[in-house]
């Protein structure tokens, strides 16, 4: 059903993406799935390409190869839609932690690999709670309650807050110190 919702945006996002900027419409990056299966991850491309920093895993100049459409597609989530595909193919859910990248789920401490119990999702409880906000280690503490807490209640409410984080943006919903208000799940 979600699908048939949004296939206008499967049509008009990638006809976009080619009309501004050359290369591929997919962005595709090896994560670390259930079990630390790897799998690729889909997102709309929202940056130039440079195939060094992919190679390299250097995102710390993401912001400035953000196209203009780009910038647009990371503030609405637009970029994330496709991984629809990878819930239908089993592997990632709706709700659950984000998936790693396979190299720094590597690197997880036993704690951290408790994260990996349950498929990845596309939306969890720190991307309704300050995401970008957020340090390494809070994603971490709020990804471990979602998995000690689950629920499909609580799935309910942070797709709920997911809907009105992307059509409010993300800012709405953090105080002056970055940490969102009082509606932390």
């Amino acid at each position: 059903m979600g699908l048939i919702i949004l296939s206008p945006l499967f049509l008009f996002v990638p006809l976009l993406i080619k009309i501004s900027m050359p290369g591929p419409v997919f962005f595709r990056q090896e994560r670390a799935g259930k079990g630390g299966k790897p799998f690729m991850i889909l997102k709309f491309r929202s940056m130039k390409p440079d195939r060094q920093a992919e190679e390299n895993h250097e995102f710390a100049k993401d912001a400035q190869r953000l196209t203009p459409f780009g910038a647009l597609m990371r503030r609405t989530k637009l970029d994330e839609l496709p991984q629809l595909l990878n819930v239908i193919k089993g592997d990632m859910s709706l709700v659950g932690p984000r998936p790693a990248v396979t190299e720094q789920a590597e690197r997880y401490t036993s704690r951290q690999k408790k994260r990996l119990r349950m498929r990845p999702g596309m939306t969890g409880l720190a991307q309704v709670n300050g995401n970008a906000a957020l340090s390494w280690e809070e994603r971490i503490e709020y990804d471990l309650k979602y998995i000690e807490t689950f629920s499909l209640a609580l799935d309910m409410k942070i797709l709920l807050k997911t809907a009105l984080v992307v059509l409010c943006g993300e800012e709405a919903f953090q105080s002056r110190a970055g940490h969102s208000y009082s509606g932390r799940f």
